[in-house]
């Protein structure tokens, strides 16, 4: 492989593409009765997903789509050579518990939502500079243990606000790596190759922080537009681009508040994408029937919605080219309570078809 060329103040252009091996997704009850029900590999009716605490059902649900994305790459654990993954808990440990059973090199990151944009930045990195024929990029995010770390027990039963999001019970994991998927095999059943055409990636954008000085822990899209605008316009500039070089992009989780927050700051700017912004926090769940208010959140909201649905687009040619910017807001319990702001940040991964 050969490594890439910096662009403008925060981009990398791969002079080989990186290809995504493999995509996996899991999810809880509430995901698959959503719009994309069909498309996720897995749906599990237990929320507890055969553990005893929602923290160990958080680690198993992330195993779980690991392992699923190494066997439907036709690999095994051993032929990984590093793993960049995370979630949204203290000490991410969710990824840790549960990456520590496959016995592979890892990477812990925490970019809050965000966190997949951060693992297929990194791991797309370290593909290109040649440190790894295959590496696992994963994140999870699970709706009991946001909120108790974030917000409330369940048990307290508090009424939500309507700008308030719902965290995705589920995960996502792709295998990026040197070479083209494998053609379908008894070893591959399920790669991301389709007739001879695949899904790289071509470039990132590294997101800034942003901080406009929201407090509201609960309208996350507020505070997490302004960074997911602040990465768009980058990405745009650095590569010398428009809106319409893009057949679509998605961000990760800013719900209807934070979807016309983006549109209006973009605007702006002079820049125009509402033909083509899609939010994997508006896909995920049909916010009439299921109750979720502005729309879904978490690591495991644009992980899954990649691995299932954006992905296969991709690499059978649907979208030539698409945007992904998950976006993250970047706070704790403890600058939440000692009154602090919360500042964002979003990671841009330029995805794009590539026929073989």
């Amino acid at each position: 492989m050969k490594p890439g060329i910096p662009y403008g103040a925060a981009s990398i252009e791969f002079l080989q593409p990186v290809y995504i091996e493999s995509a996996a997704s899991i999810t809880g009850q509430k995901e698959g009765d959503g719009p994309l029900g069909e498309l996720f590999d897995m749906i599990s009716q237990d929320p507890l997903f055969g553990e005893k605490t929602w923290e160990a059902a958080e680690s198993t649900l992330q195993k779980e789509t690991a392992f699923l994305a190494i066997g439907k790459a036709g690999l095994r654990p051993s032929d990984i050579r590093m793993i960049f993954a995370g979630d949204l808990l203290a000490q991410t440990i969710a990824s840790s518990f549960g990456i520590a059973e496959t016995g592979i090199p890892y990477y812990g990151l925490y970019g809050a939502c965000s966190t997949m944009g951060e693992a297929l930045s990194l791991g797309a990195m370290a593909a290109a500079a040649g440190y790894g024929d295959h590496i696992l990029c994963a994140a999870s995010s699970h709706f009991a243990t946001a909120e108790k770390e974030f917000r409330f027990p369940l048990g307290y039963g508090n009424q939500r606000p309507l700008s308030a999001t719902w965290t995705v019970t589920g995960s996502g994991a792709c295998v990026l790596g040197c070479t083209p998927p494998a053609s379908k095999s008894p070893k591959s059943t399920d790669t991301m190759r389709f007739h001879n055409g695949c899904a790289v990636i071509t470039g990132i954008t590294t997101g800034k922080i942003t901080d406009f000085g929201f407090k509201d822990s609960l309208n996350m899209g507020g505070c997490m537009a302004p960074a997911a605008c602040s990465t768009i316009y980058q990405n745009l500039y650095d590569f010398g681009r428009t809106p319409e070089d893009y057949d679509a992009i998605f961000t990760g989780d800013l719900g209807m508040i934070g979807q016309q927050i983006l549109l209006d700051l973009l605007s702006e700017k002079q820049i125009d994408i509402r033909n083509i912004h899609k939010d994997c926090g508006l896909m995920i769940y049909d916010n009439k029937t299921q109750d979720t208010h502005s729309g879904g959140s978490g690591c495991g909201c644009s992980a899954a919605v990649l691995a299932a649905c954006i992905l296969p687009e991709v690499a059978r040619g649907t979208w030539k080219r698409i945007l992904f910017v998950p976006t993250g807001a970047m706070l704790s319990k403890v600058s939440y309570n000692e009154g602090a702001s919360i500042p964002g940040i979003a990671h841009a991964v330029v995805i794009e078809h590539r026929d073989l």
